[in-house]
């Protein structure tokens, strides 16, 4: 279906402005929340800076313009007002077409000075931070000379600012609720200022929302269908029961140098905000999409968007780090399915399922009652503590491969009720950069029948150690890097490391005697393979979501609401499943050829130290990393 919004879209009922009030609005933004500017120090006296003082300048400037607009995101990082360079805690982005515009072109502009400086060819690590940073300020910058979208700073250019399972309407109540600090009556207030800003963030967002669909850029429809059932979740509490509320009283009980009284005039003034300011404005931005669902395209893929081809091509180069084309990837993705699969359809057979398909016998299992916990609240505190049992366990297994270990801690929670429609099975937050708070290890608990046992050691060697949490977290303790490279959200690297975690701790013996693990970890496998069909069937071949649906369903056994869930993801985030597969498909090549090479001088945990410590990196700098080591290591 292809869609023709004519001049403003005057006679369009997805308008709730005219385009002058629109263009009133954006001024009136930008007004509210100008977007800081990092301001170079000029001094006549200072000294010439030599290359590698240049760069550190540019890279201090590159954090502080990201950050300066995502202050909520500098909060989930637990980023200093040094790090940052103004004072954030009480502060709200502004996601308008003009903000969004100003920053892209700011990191595209310090990316070019970047690449300019010339650095002293034997100066290892500084032409390497040099070829990272570089690559990461584009990253963050998106697609040059194109303005749709948002910048998200885990995904880069993200294409849709409302959608289902991420966007800022979702991720900063989030980051409120789990990571900003309440333990003075300084940061209460902090809290509450940002609950009073609300309407000016949430303005800012439908601004950019609607400025993208005058353009012709307007999410499928089930996606926008997905994000009108987010807020309606967000609104269905009173303001006093919302998370944004009840998390803060819980911080608030932990404040021991505040009064009863003090604590409740700042509980009044949170639920004051929340009714007054959050609540309408979520209200607003719900008719607003609401409305633009009768527009929605009805096809699933990125390529029914203007200029969605080269939009789908920067994302194969930039989450899922491939010089392939989007058809080699589909076949590379067929031909990995083939192949787990018959190992699958192997261990099936030996434990006595004969008949049916891999994914028909895989669905039988999962329904079989040894493997289920109990569909009740004791069944998901089981479920919980069996997963924090699986990472002490896995920890202490790991150490022989292991050199390094991290310093942050890891929690296991399950999604708060209103994401859990849209939200993956499982995800990992980093933990903050001052250790004031773990990185935490999310999982989906809304249909506990669709966690059977035999797939959560594999989850949590994923999400948790060796997977996310080992790599993010030592990433994070490399404070000699430039900051942006000590949390750098390379996608193939930290998810191909999370998919490579999981063969890890298969060659570590957990699955010896857990033959149906095994399968849950071959499961979990075959499962980033049909990502790689999958993704590329929407993007590129023009799948349709159901035929997605079918496929992966069919080729994994996996319940069908996990599924479901899973092709909205790929809708909504385009070319971010490919990086599992690839990357550790990259990992395990580059592994190989470290092993041929170097044969008994290889070690595999000097392997891992390589390849964690440095920071997360594009795979092309990985692969200097690793032939540089081959070299030192073949002449010593």
């Amino acid at each position: 279906m292809k869609i023709k919004l004519l001049g403003c879209l005057l006679a369009s009922s997805i308008l709730l402005i005219s385009c002058n009030q629109q263009t009133q609005q954006a001024n009136e933004i930008s007004k509210q929340a100008p977007l800081p500017v990092a301001q170079s120090e000029k001094n006549p006296s200072q000294k010439t800076l030599n290359p590698e003082q240049t760069l550190n300048k540019l890279y201090q400037q590159a954090t502080k313009v990201l950050f300066q607009s995502r202050a909520a995101s500098a909060t989930l990082y637990g980023l200093s007002e040094k790090d940052v360079g103004i004072y954030f805690a009480n502060r709200l982005e502004n996601y308008s077409e003009k903000n969004e515009q100003k920053l892209r072109q700011q990191l595209h502009q310090i990316s070019q000075q970047i690449r300019a400086v010339k650095v002293p060819s034997d100066n290892r690590i500084a032409t390497e931070n040099q070829q990272v940073m570089a690559h990461l300020t584009r990253y963050f910058a998106g697609i040059p000379d194109f303005n749709m979208g948002y910048i998200d700073v885990w995904m880069g250019l993200s294409p849709f600012v409302i959608n289902q399972i991420n966007g800022p309407l979702i991720d900063i109540p989030r980051y409120m609720q789990s990571d900003q600090a309440v333990k003075n009556e300084k940061q209460a207030q902090d809290y509450i200022q940002r609950l009073e800003e609300f309407d000016h963030f949430v303005d800012s967002v439908l601004q950019k929302q609607l400025a993208d669909a005058n353009k012709n850029w307007i999410p499928p429809k089930i996606i926008l269908q997905g994000s009108v059932r987010y807020i309606n979740n967000f609104l269905a509490d009173a303001p006093e029961k919302n998370p944004l509320v009840t998390s803060f009283i819980e911080k608030l009980d932990q404040v021991d140098n505040l009064n009863k009284e003090q604590k409740a005039k700042l509980i009044a003034q949170a639920i004051s905000a929340v009714t007054q300011q959050v609540y309408p404005a979520y209200e607003k931005a719900l008719k607003q999409t609401e409305n633009l669902i009768e527009k929605a395209r009805e096809e699933s893929g990125i390529w029914a968007q203007p200029s969605g081809e080269k939009y789908y091509q920067d994302a194969i180069l930039q989450l899922g780090d491939s010089e392939l084309d989007a058809e080699q990837i589909h076949q590379v993705g067929v031909s990995e399915v083939e192949r787990i699969s018959n190992t699958m359809n192997r261990i099936l057979k030996s434990q006595g399922y004969q008949s049916g398909s891999v994914g028909e016998r895989m669905n039988e299992l999962a329904k079989e009652p040894r493997f289920l916990y109990e569909d009740s609240a004791e069944g998901r505190k089981q479920l919980l503590a069996d997963l924090n049992l699986q990472i002490k366990e896995i920890s202490e297994l790991m150490q022989p491969l292991f050199k390094t270990n991290p310093n942050y801690t890891v929690e296991v929670r399950s999604f708060p009720a209103a994401i859990q429609d849209g939200a993956p099975g499982g995800q990992y937050t980093p933990p903050a950069i001052d250790g004031t708070k773990p990185g935490i290890y999310w999982i989906n608990l809304k249909d506990i029948k669709a966690n059977p046992k035999f797939g959560l050691k594999t989850l949590t060697y994923h999400e948790a150690s060796p997977g996310h949490h080992w790599q993010g977290s030592l990433n994070l303790e490399q404070d000699a890097l430039p900051l942006l490279r000590r949390i750098a959200p390379y996608n193939a690297y930290a998810e191909g490391w999370a998919l490579y975690a999981e063969k890890v701790a298969a060659e570590l013996g957990v699955y010896k005697d857990d033959p149906f693990g095994d399968l849950g970890r071959l499961q979990a496998e075959l499962f980033r393979a049909v990502r790689l069909v999958v993704d590329t069937g929407i993007h590129h071949k023009r799948w349709s979501r159901e035929q997605a649906i079918e496929y992966m369903a069919a080729k994994t056994g996996t319940a069908k609401s996990d599924v479901t869930r899973e092709i909205e993801r790929y809708m909504a985030w385009p070319g971010q499943a490919l990086g599992y597969k690839l990357g550790m498909l990259k990992i395990l090549s580059l592994r190989d050829k470290a092993q041929k090479q170097l044969k008994d001088k290889f070690d595999l945990a000097e392997f891992h130290d390589l390849i964690l410590l440095g920071g997360a990196v594009s795979m092309k700098v990985l692969t200097q990393k690793v032939d540089t080591w081959i070299a030192l290591k073949q002449a010593s």
